[in-house]
């Protein structure tokens, strides 16, 4: 992909895809470019908002584990896109809430392959705090989801 130069000169926009959706990614000219999520994300278009989103099943039981949690969270997130008619690739935005920090660096690798296997090679703007419980006591991820489906 090629970098843009709007009319600012400190701010460079790149493009996700041409056949995906009219979302740029908002990367600062001079800034590191960062690993597995984006800086900013702009778009246009009907907004899809998940609540906060953990790793249990339709029975409502948690998933084993981290890393576990984390993949029935994200295929639970991907379900309720493709109910408001959204895909992965229109994610704009996740936040992520964690009960442990060093859970989540140790598993990056894990999560990085989860991720791509449920979403793809698209990263939205991401946002990751370390919480001190969530409602459900045994939960160790929950993840709010923004979407942009394009006009």
């Amino acid at each position: 992909m090629s970098a843009t130069t709007p009319k600012s000169p400190q701010l460079a926009t790149l493009p996700i895809r041409e056949d995906a959706v009219p979302t740029r990614i908002l990367q600062p000219s001079g800034w590191p470019m960062p690993k597995g999520y984006s800086n900013g994300v702009a778009a246009e278009g009907r907004i899809v908002v998940t609540g906060g989103v953990i790793g249990w099943d339709a029975e409502e039981r948690l998933a084993d584990g981290f890393v576990a949690q984390v993949r029935q969270t994200l295929s639970n997130i991907a379900a309720i896109l493709a109910e408001g008619g959204a895909r992965p690739e229109h994610l704009v935005r996740l936040t992520w809430y964690v009960v442990d920090m060093d859970e989540y660096l140790g598993n990056l690798k894990a999560l990085g392959r989860i991720y791509r296997e449920i979403f793809g090679a698209h990263y939205p703007a991401m946002a990751l705090v370390q919480v001190v419980r969530l409602v459900e006591k045994a939960a160790r991820v929950e993840i709010e989801a923004t979407a942009v489906i394009p006009r």
